[in-house]
Order: structure tokens, then sequence, then C-alpha cells
């Protein structure tokens, strides 16, 4: 039995000792990585041609450290380049001056409350804003790898001359007459990125609220405003000219597609049902546009318009509040189905960061009551008629959103379409050049709804907690350009056969900041 007994004990402690040294004392050793490889990929001489993106436009400026931190920049250090060019700023003011005159603003910063321009940050601190110094009159001379030009649109790329409408293509073009995409060609590039083309083709037109036009339909672009929308035929000659001319000598390359722009924090971070009242406004405001329902009415009757017909038309007028959030009203172009010019916002229907949200607190995007108005809606309660001139004060109270401030349901539609269309051109050419592409569309869907998991950070869409895009609500972070730069990277591995994502060769983004100090030198 002794015998039996200490073979038990032993096969114990033997298990005890073997949990001992599973549990606190292996630690399995980790995969190796692979060594890199470049596949097909030859990346000797890397050239990046687009507009802000690609230059390292953050923060609602241009500087150097941000241009430092530029996509392409952290691209070509993945390739191992120590020698890729940029047209650097001279400060991180921001500001750019030509012939002394600013004609770009100081960078944005986050002053604890908010984004703030660097002048007026140091101007509420009662100290001068260090000088703006970068003078665009003074061209750089020589040749840069990034060909990241802010502002440029699809068809300025390949426009000669264009240094005299851009000042950041103006201090580095290699002539007056020259073209972004001559001199991008010029440096006969092996490797290319061409990115975010198409952009600022609807961009502009977003940001001032769709106050320009939708050009589709309209070849010739010279005669194009700066808010328009691109016809997407004159984008896809453009687009195609460009990659033509880039490959014409072998050179490989990555396209990226158009992400829906409105997907960004410059037109999600004020909601459009911010108008949040309590249960007696909501009654007021009510009992307000039904009075507005009413005058219409009586208006209508006394021109002439049968009852039942005028009591129809007038009863879209009749809004109704509830306790909580509600709907901002916005202006709409007078129509016969639409006689007095407003509505009430719809789900989709955006606002624009821009807007005064102090008047929206006041009765922007809703009623501006005015004693005057008050007292008419007094008499009304009452049971008394008002005069027309009386009538006129309750119509002239509806403060509907100015057209520059948000983003109606058509202008959306307008949005979508060319995107669509620029991305199809953009796909197409990517498969019949056997080039890479990127499809910035779907990760920026991701980013505004899971968010996007690089490294030791999910980055989102939210305006300065997000990580990913920057102060002025449109452009990225150095975080947001470094991953950036991981998805061009995984672009090539799929496309050359290389294998940079494998061998841990990429960008790692927590080396990248977000927001940066006022004080940065």
């Amino acid at each position: 039995m002794k015998t039996i007994k200490y073979i038990f004990l032993s096969a114990v402690l033997l298990g005890f000792t073997a949990c001992s040294d599973d549990e606190y004392d292996y630690t399995p050793e980790p995969e190796p990585l692979p060594e890199l490889t470049l596949g097909s990929a030859n990346l000797t001489n890397y050239v990046a041609i687009g507009a802000s993106f690609s230059a390292g436009y953050s923060d609602g400026a241009l500087f150097t450290a941000t241009q430092q931190n530029s996509f392409p920049k952290i691209l070509s250090e993945q390739f191992g380049s120590t020698s890729f060019s940029q047209p650097l700023m001279n400060d991180n003011t921001g500001g750019l001056l030509v012939g002394g005159t600013p004609v770009a603003a100081y960078r944005l910063i986050f002053n604890g409350a908010g984004p703030q321009r660097l002048n007026e940050f140091f101007a509420d601190l009662g100290a001068p804003a260090p000088p703006i110094t970068t003078d665009a009159v003074n061209n750089l001379g020589g040749t840069f790898n990034n060909m990241g030009v802010p502002g440029a649109k699809s068809f300025h790329i390949p426009l000669n001359g264009y240094a005299g409408l851009n000042p950041y293509y103006g201090r580095m073009a290699s002539s007056a007459g020259a073209s972004i995409l001559e001199d991008a060609v010029a440096q006969n590039p092996t490797f290319f990125t061409l990115s975010e083309i198409g952009g600022n083709d609807v961009l502009s037109y977003a940001t001032s609220g769709g106050i320009g036009v939708d050009q589709t339909g309209n070849f010739d672009p010279s005669t194009y405003g700066g808010n328009d929308i691109t016809d997407p035929n004159v984008f896809a000659a453009s687009f195609s000219a460009q990659v033509d001319a880039l490959t014409a000598n072998g050179a490989q390359g990555v396209l990226a597609n158009v992400p829906y722009i409105t997907s960004l924090p410059f037109f999600t971070t004020v909601p459009n049902n911010a108008l949040v009242v309590d249960a007696g406004t909501a009654a007021n405001l009510t009992g307000f546009f039904q009075a507005v329902a009413g005058i219409f009415t009586g208006g209508l009757i006394q021109q002439g318009v049968p009852p039942a017909q005028a009591q129809a038309l007038a009863a879209q007028y009749a809004i109704t509040f509830n306790e909580g959030p509600n709907r901002f009203l916005i202006d709409v172009p007078v129509t016969p189905t639409n006689p007095l010019g407003f509505r009430q916002m719809t789900e989709d229907e955006l606002l624009l960061l821009t807007i005064n949200q102090t008047a929206l607190a006041q009765g922007y995007g809703s009623v501006v009551l005015t004693p005057d108005v008050l007292q008419v809606l007094g008499l009304l309660q009452a049971g008394g008629t008002p005069t027309p001139e009386q009538a006129g004060l309750v119509l002239g109270a509806v403060s509907g959103i100015d057209d520059a401030d948000a983003l109606d349901s058509s202008e959306l539609l307008s949005i979508k379409n060319a995107t669509d269309a620029y991305n199809t051109t953009i796909a197409g050419i990517a498969d019949a050049k056997g080039l890479g592409i990127v499809d910035f569309r779907s990760v920026l869907e991701q980013a505004s709804t899971t968010g996007i998991s690089d490294g030791d950070f999910t980055l989102t869409t939210s305006l300065v907690t997000g990580g990913l895009v920057s102060l002025d609500g449109i452009h990225l972070t150095s975080r947001g350009y470094a991953m950036m730069a991981n998805k061009f990277l995984e672009a090539i591995d799929a496309t050359y056969g290389s294998n940079f994502i494998a061998a841990g060769v990429k960008a790692n983004t927590g080396d990248y900041p977000t927001n940066y100090s006022p004080t940065l030198q």
C-alpha cells in the first residue's frame, strides 16, 4: 500500500509541477516576422501627386510639422528612402503670404473648449502671434517628390500656368507656365501615388453649403465657378490623361478613390435636431406656426384662392414641436408648392461645422421673437385680426437656416452622384492599367461607424477626440495620415506581391500626434 501511495503522490506532485511550469514559467516565443520582400514593386523613385491630403494639410492649414508627417513622406520612409523632397513651409504658423499680403489663415489649435485660430489664441492671451514667414513669391526651385497641392481639382493637375492661380503650386513650380503633371512626369518616377483626385471637385461645393452649381453636362471647366461640382466626363478625361502620362515610361502606382466627404465631421458634428426645447417652449412654437398657417390661409383667401385649397397649401407651415430635440428649419427656394420658402429639415440633411451656433441658440433655424411679434401673437390669441403689416411681422419672424449653412437632400444627391461617377472612372482605370487602388470610400465609412483599429488606437471621425480628422473637420491628423500610408502599403502588397504589412514594415500610428501645441515652433 505504501508503494502505491507514494506513486500516487509523485504523480500529483508532477502534475502540480507541470501546471506551474505551464502557467507561470513558460512563455512561447513569438513567431519571427518574415523578411521584407518588394515583389515586383519598383520603388526607386517615388513621386506623389494629389491635393491637400498629399501635401499634409491639417488643422485648416499647411505647416512644416504636418508636411513632415504627410502620408507620402511616411510612405517613403517605409520604402527606406532618406531623400524624399517636399516644398516645406518656413514655419508652423500655417499662414501664407503673397508679396507680403496674407492669403491663408493661421492654423487651428485646440484651446481647451474648441478649435481656434492660432493668432486669435495669442490675442486672447494679450500676446503677439508668431509671424508668418512663408511668401509664395519666393519660388523654391528644384524638383519635389511630393507634388501635393492644396486646393487642386482634377482638371488643375494638367493645367499649364496653374502656378499663377494657386500660390502653393506657385512656390514649387518649375516655371510659370508649367503644370503639376508635367513637373511630376519630368522626374521620371518608377512609382507614384495619385490620391484624392476628385475630392476637391465636390468638396468646395459641399463646404459652401451647395451655393455653387452642379456642372454635370458642362464640359468646359474654364466656365466653372470655384464652388462648382466638376462634370464626371471632365473628371474622367483629366484623370485618364494623368494616369497615361505617369505610366508612359512603365511606372507603377496606386490610385485612391473618393470617399463620401459628407461623412466627415465638418458635416456631422452639428446635428440638425439640436433644437432642444422644454414642453412649454414646444407648445409655444407649435402655436406660433399654427398662427403662421392661419395668417397665410387668410391671405390666400383674400387673393381669391378657394378656402379648401388655401388651407391645404398653408397646412405645411403648421409645424408641430415636441419636448426634447427637434429639427431646425431651412430656407428653400420659393415655389408654387412652397410659397413661403421654408420647411423643417429631414433626417439626412446636414448642417456645416461653420454655422453660427450662438445664433442657433437665439432662434436661427426656428423663430426670432421680438416684442412686436409677441404683441401680434397676443392679439391672435385674443381672437383679434392683425393688420397686413402685423401679419408680415409674424411671417418675417420665421428664421430658416440659410443655404450656405446647410446641405439639403438635392445638394447631397448631387455630391453623391458625382462621387460615384468619379469612383467608377478610377476603378476602371486601375483595372485597365494593372494599378493598385485604395478604397478610401470604405475606409471613411468604417471610420464614421465602427472606427478603424490601427495599432493600439481606434480612429474615428469624431471632431477633436476621434484621432483621425484634424480640427478643421475635413483634413486628417498626422496620425490619420499614418493610417493612410498603411492603407497604401496594403494596396502595394496586394498588387505587386510585396509583404510590407506581413513583415511589420508600416507606420506605428501611435508615433504620430493628433493635435499640435499652440507653441509649436
